[in-house]
C-alpha cells in the first residue's frame, strides 16, 4: 500500500475467513505496514506484526471494545459476509423467501459492517490518505442485475452499498483524504462460494491470496474522488 503513509496501521474485521486471512497475510508482508489487527469470533494466533482480537458482528459492545483497543488506523477492511448457512441457501424464487434467513443475511451483510463503521470511521488517521473498505458483491448491484434470485443476499449487499455511499459523504466532511468504498472480490475459492463454482471459468476462480492482492492493489490506486462507490477486483467500477 504505497499510497498510505510509511508505518501505516491496518485492521481487518473477519481475519479468519479465506479472503480475510489472505488480506492479513498480505498486509503483514508489506514492509510499509507497521501493524495489522486481525479480528474474528474465535481465537486467532498473533505473530510478528499481527495482533489478534475478538469481535462478534451481532454484538455492538464487542465491536466498540475492539475499536477502542485498536485505536487510530490508516486502513480498515471489513471482510465478513454470509451467502448460505446450515438452513439457508440462496433463493431461486420469491417462493423460497424466509424471514429468519433474510434477517440473518441483513444482520451479517449490512448491519454488522455498519456497526464496525460506526466505531472505526472516526479512528481513521486525519490528514493523508485513509481507507475504509467493505467486501460487497457484484450481485448486490441493482443496475447490474440481469438474473434475479438470491434475494436475501442481493438485497443485503445492496443495503451495504448504500451504507458505504452514505458513510463516504459524511466521512469527507472531516477526513478530506479518506476513501470509503465497497469491493467485489470476484469468485474466490472459499467455503462461501464452494457450492456455486460449477459455471465459473478457471481463469475467473481466484485463490484467496490472489484476490487479496487484487483488492489491495485497487485500494492503493483509489482516490478520495472515487469514494462512496463499488469497485471490482480489477478496479472496474460497478454501478450501484
Amino acid at each position: 500500500m504505497s499510497s498510505l503513509r510509511e508505518g501505516y496501521r491496518a485492521a481487518v474485521f473477519g481475519g479468519s475467513g479465506g479472503i480475510g486471512a489472505a488480506l492479513v497475510a498480505e498486509l503483514a508482508g508489506d514492509p510499509r505496514c507497521a501493524s495489522v489487527h486481525a479480528g474474528a469470533r474465535g481465537a486467532l494466533a498473533g505473530h510478528g506484526k499481527v495482533t489478534p482480537f475478538r469481535f462478534d458482528l451481532m454484538d455492538e459492545a464487542a465491536i466498540a471494545a475492539a475499536a477502542e483497543a485498536i485505536g487510530a488506523v490508516d486502513l480498515v477492511i471489513v471482510a465478513t459476509g454470509l451467502l448460505h448457512g446450515e438452513n439457508h441457501r440462496p433463493e431461486k424464487t420469491w417462493r423460497a423467501l424466509d424471514p429468519a434467513a433474510m434477517a440473518r443475511a441483513f444482520a451479517v451483510n449490512a448491519t454488522g459492517p455498519a456497526l464496525i463503521a460506526k466505531h472505526m470511521l472516526a479512528r481513521l488517521q486525519p490528514g493523508g490518505k485513509a481507507v475504509f473498505a467493505a467486501l460487497s458483491a457484484r450481485v448486490g448491484s441493482i443496475g447490474d442485475n440481469r438474473l434475479g434470485g438470491w434475494h436475501a443476499y442481493r438485497a443485503s449487499k445492496a443495503a451495504l452499498n448504500m451504507l458505504v455511499a452514505n458513510f463516504a459523504i459524511e466521512l469527507a466532511r472531516s477526513h478530506k483524504g479518506a476513501v470509503c468504498v465497497a469491493l467485489h472480490p470476484g469468485t474466490v475459492d472459499t467455503g462461501l462460494s464452494k457450492p456455486f463454482q460449477g459455471g465459473v471459468a478457471a481463469d475467473r476462480l481466484f485463490t484467496a491470496e490472489s484476490s487479496a492482492a487484487h483488492l489491495l492493489a485497487v485500494l492503493d490506486r483509489l482516490t478520495p474522488a472515487q469514494s462512496g462507490r463499488l469497485f471490482a477486483w480489477d478496479g472496474a467500477e460497478i454501478p450501484f
